[in-house]
């Protein structure tokens, strides 16, 4: 599971990295992901959004089986 998820986040990091920001696999446990969000991403007000409406659907689209996408510091 933890190489598909890799691959699903290599699909969205261009997008992040243009923007000066990255996200970081921390860990998957059962169905859920956890991310951990860096550079410009980190403290941008939009990271939430960022998380759930882009990290968080292209993983879905990917994986189905996951069921979420949270953030961790």
């Amino acid at each position: 599971m933890q190489e598909k998820v890799e691959k699903a986040l290599d699909k969205i990091r261009p997008m992040l990295q243009r923007d000066g920001g990255n996200v970081e696999l921390v860990a998957v446990e059962g169905n859920v992901v956890k991310v951990k969000l860096t550079g410009a991403c980190r403290g941008c007000p939009m990271s939430q959004m960022t998380l759930k409406g882009g990290v968080e659907r292209v993983i879905k689209q990917e994986i189905p089986e996951v069921t979420e996408v949270v953030a961790v510091n």
